[in-house]
């Protein structure tokens, strides 16, 4: 397992990988930090990042986008950890267009599950920005449920606004 930090515009964040795929991108202080990673050994800032092709593929993606860009989700291999369910959402999660949001009631109609559900697995993405769970809202459309803070969902909302 490799780890290293990232220095987005909105915070410091923690990326871990494995050969498969990313497994998870944290803002430092987010709920579930780290989740999964227990007892691994952590390497970040240690110059590990040139030897995983995966966090030097995330790098790329988090810098393009957050430099107004819409880099393409098959651009950086994903691997997160979680339940058959939680993979479902993840996925529903990532047909979410540049821009666009869903609300969690319209993502456990097209799953078949209730909204209750759909925002526990949700919440427990491990894949904070790339597997784009700020872009899910509220049944009135307002911003509810981000673990990384509302501020920061209404930054990542503010930035997909005016992407190129």
């Amino acid at each position: 397992m490799f780890t290293c930090d990232y220095e987005s515009p909105l915070g410091k964040m923690l990326l871990a990988a494995e050969d498969a795929g990313l497994m998870g991108a944290w803002f430092y202080g987010q709920r579930y930090f780290a989740r999964g990673l227990e007892g691994a050994e952590k390497n970040a800032g240690t110059g590990e990042l040139a030897d995983s092709p995966v966090l030097l593929a995330a790098r790329c993606w988090l810098d393009a986008y957050f430099a107004g860009e819409r880099p393409g989700v098959a651009d950086v291999p994903l691997a997160p950890r979680g339940t058959a369910f939680q993979r479902r959402v993840w996925g529903a999660l990532l047909a979410i267009p540049y821009g666009e949001t869903r609300t969690y009631g319209e993502i456990a109609a097209e799953l078949g599950s209730s909204p209750r559900a759909v925002g526990a697995a949700v919440g427990r993405n491990p894949i904070s920005v790339i597997v784009p769970c700020h872009r899910v809202l509220g049944a009135d459309g307002s911003l509810t449920g981000y673990a990384g803070g509302l501020a920061r969902k209404q930054a990542l909302l503010e930035i997909e606004r005016h992407s190129t």
